[in-house]
């Protein structure tokens, strides 16, 4: 009979096999830890490498991403309805807004714009911006300089394009790029905070 010992030691690599995370694989074309060197022709302005298509459709849940195609529809239906609101602090009407979004209804309520970097994936972000400076009082429905607006900001994951050389002399190539990851911070709302000084 074989000892547990042994059995163990049997156990242990088949099992390390089964759940070891998979290792990356990337492009032949470039040394590893590497990132790829692009031209426009092998990836158009706007897509993604195809070995990061999987994590492109996790970014398509992520709020910033998903909110960007229905503030662009309702852009293009503003202008035919006639001039934007602005970004002047709206006075609270509970009748008015009891259907209406988070956004509209808090007491530091923001709306969004669609931030547009081409240097950057995804390209086009949703950025909130606070509509007031201080917060909006449950009594009077108007602004108050008793509370402050703040905005709330999430830490996202983005891919950023920079020039890189597709040969050995290290010099950039003219059109070439490679992808770097980088964090960068999205304001997502915007919520009410005490006042850092009395006023």
């Amino acid at each position: 009979m074989l000892s547990p010992v042994l059995l163990l030691l049997l156990w242990l690599p088949t099992s390390l096999a089964h759940h070891s995370p998979p290792l990356r694989a990337g492009p032949r074309t470039h040394t590893a830890g590497t990132p790829r060197c692009y031209s426009a022709e092998e990836l158009p302005l706007g897509h993604a490498p195809p070995h990061l298509l999987a994590r492109a459709a996790r970014w398509e849940q992520a709020l910033p991403v998903a909110l960007v195609s229905s503030l662009e529809a309702a852009g293009r239906r503003s202008r035919h309805a006639g001039p934007p609101a602005g970004n002047q602090c709206p006075v609270l009407q509970p009748e008015e807004v009891l259907e209406a979004d988070v956004h509209q209804r808090s007491i530091s309520p923001w709306r969004y714009r669609v931030d547009t970097d081409e240097s950057r994936y995804p390209q086009k972000l949703a950025f909130a911006e606070c509509l007031c400076r201080g917060c909006i009082s449950a009594k009077t429905g108007r602004e108050t300089a008793a509370l402050n607006s703040v905005p709330l900001a999430q830490s996202l994951l983005v891919l950023r394009r920079r020039p890189c050389s597709r040969d050995a002399a290290g010099a950039p190539t003219p059109g070439a790029f490679a992808f770097h990851t980088e964090f960068i911070r999205v304001p997502v709302g915007c919520t009410c905070v005490l006042p850092r000084s009395a006023r």
